[in-house]
């Protein structure tokens, strides 16, 4: 779900979805799924985080979004360095030690003051940028839009996410945890339908994750001169 919203978020008005409708060869499961998380998202996750929201301080809240960014770190190095982007890798491992024991296990940014801005990068851009296909576009329960070579790097980045060194107890309990806080982050900015709801949403999913792929750099598919 987390993945839902934020994409949402970002990509909040519709594109051209001829390109991504023929990836999409599961789409009455991926339809279903959708429906499915909209719901659990209007009955159970929704509510839980505007209650989270009400009674946890904003700084407090900022600080358990800066611990569960500081986990996303070793993974950011370890793609950094398979993509062969040395300075992102050396970036997002000074982030790590300074945060960790400055920033107190991550819970003050402290790199961040410094001028050492996040990076984001995980085992799905790993392999597109090694050439491999994303593969069809598929919908998770709960966790939202995805494709199969995405999927993959989920499973491929768990080890390096100081989450799953925890015991079985502990893993689910802290994936509560950061599904919650990111909920809450994105109350109020859930866009009003426009269309066709999923579609918005598969061609949101796409474009973010070929900015993300591409470090940011746009090319204007409709125009010979990309500048």
């Amino acid at each position: 779900m987390r993945a839902i919203y934020l994409v949402i978020a970002l990509f909040g008005m519709p594109a051209l979805a001829m390109a991504e409708a023929e990836n999409d060869p599961f789409e009455g499961w991926n339809r279903a799924m959708f429906s499915f998380n909209q719901k659990a998202d209007k009955y159970v996750l929704k509510p839980v985080a505007e209650g989270y929201q009400a009674v946890t301080p904003a700084p407090v809240r900022k600080g358990v979004s800066n611990f569960f960014n500081n986990l996303g770190e070793p993974i950011t190095a370890a793609n950094s360095v398979l993509q062969a982007k040395p300075g992102k890798a050396a970036r997002s491992l000074t982030r790590f030690v300074f945060n960790t024991t400055f920033g107190l296990f991550g819970i003050f940014d402290v790199a961040g003051a410094m001028g050492i801005e996040r990076e984001n990068e995980d085992l799905g851009q790993t392999l597109a940028y090694w050439g491999v296909g994303s593969g069809p576009y598929l919908v998770l329960p709960v966790l939202g839009p995805s494709n199969l070579r995405d999927l993959g790097g989920r499973f491929g980045d768990r080890p390096l996410n100081p989450i799953s060194w925890q015991d079985e107890v502990g893993t689910t309990e802290m994936l509560i945890s950061d599904g919650i806080q990111t909920r809450a982050q994105l109350l109020g900015m859930e866009p009003k339908s426009v269309g066709d709801p999923y579609v918005l949403m598969r061609s949101a999913y796409e474009q973010r994750r070929r900015y993300q792929i591409n470090d940011g750099i746009v090319v204007d598919l409709f125009l010979d001169d990309p500048f």
